[in-house]
């Protein structure tokens, strides 16, 4: 799913996330090895490497919060692991701060209490960064993928008006096996052109959740990017598992020009 805190299509969250790793790994290891062999100048700079660290910290929380709220697939494994993987990542940004509030003077030698919450901090700052790893290698958060005829990833918000058709795209707009990712009130839907004109179904993949729109589309057939599940656009009937089910499907038609669809 391409990110919507992005520039230019490059994702803005995984460009940050290297400077608050960095920083509070250093600060940990720059204070520890200062207080072991007694060196001020090493825990001096452990001290200030956390504040760099905290502050990155924190601005890197905020293309996440955006990728969160609008990227990740509602309902789905993926979102669950986002969760946890921003709740670990912000307790351990509290867990260093903490730590540098009671260390108090960057000259002073840090005692072991304040060294012990940065070493429970390091544990979880790499388990949220595993957890950020698997969200964008394994679900696809952020992976903006090319297939041959893809296009542009195209997306559109419209207000929901159940029994009513509504104009969702040009009829020239997507080439096809092209898809575009219609937001249709808390609805999510795929409208998908195939050989044979235009069809829309349900974006999640009954499996784990994973965005159909940021899969593959080839012959009339849709494939999950997260674990491969395959699903007949026109039917909606699953094709190839893990799903067990299929997706569901709307009515589409075109006229004067124009592509429509009525919500159920």
């Amino acid at each position: 799913m391409r990110s919507r805190a992005s520039y230019n299509g490059h994702p803005i969250h995984p460009a940050f996330i290297p400077f608050p790793f960095a920083f509070l790994y250093g600060a940990f290891f720059f204070e520890l090895f200062g207080k072991i062999l007694d060196k001020p100048e090493w825990w001096t700079t452990g001290s200030y490497l956390m504040i760099a660290g905290i502050v990155m910290g924190l601005i890197a929380a905020v293309p996440g919060i955006i990728d969160f709220r609008q990227t990740v697939p509602p309902q789905s494994s993926g979102k669950k692991r986002a969760l946890k993987h921003g709740l670990v990542n912000t307790t351990a940004i509290v867990l260093f701060a903490i730590a540098w509030w009671i260390g108090g003077d960057a000259s002073v030698a840090p005692d072991w209490g304040t060294l012990l919450l940065q070493a429970i901090a390091i544990v979880l700052l790499t388990m949220g960064g595993w957890m950020g790893g698997v969200l964008v290698n394994r679900n696809q958060i952020g992976v903006d993928h090319r297939y041959a005829g893809a296009g542009k990833w195209k997306e559109a918000k419209f207000d929901s008006s159940p029994g009513r058709p509504i104009t969702v795209a040009r009829a020239d707009e997507l080439e096809v096996d092209q898809m575009k990712l219609l937001h249709i009130g808390d609805d999510r839907i795929v409208l998908a052109r195939t050989e044979d004109g235009y069809v829309a179904f349900d974006d999640r993949c009954p499996h784990r959740g994973g965005s159909l729109a940021g899969g593959t589309m080839i012959c009339g057939t849709v494939q999950c990017p997260w674990h491969g599940s395959q699903f007949d656009v026109r039917s909606g009937a699953m094709k190839a598992g893990p799903a067990e089910q299929g997706v569901g499907t709307y009515e589409v038609a075109e006229a004067d020009g124009e592509v429509r669809l009525v919500t159920k």
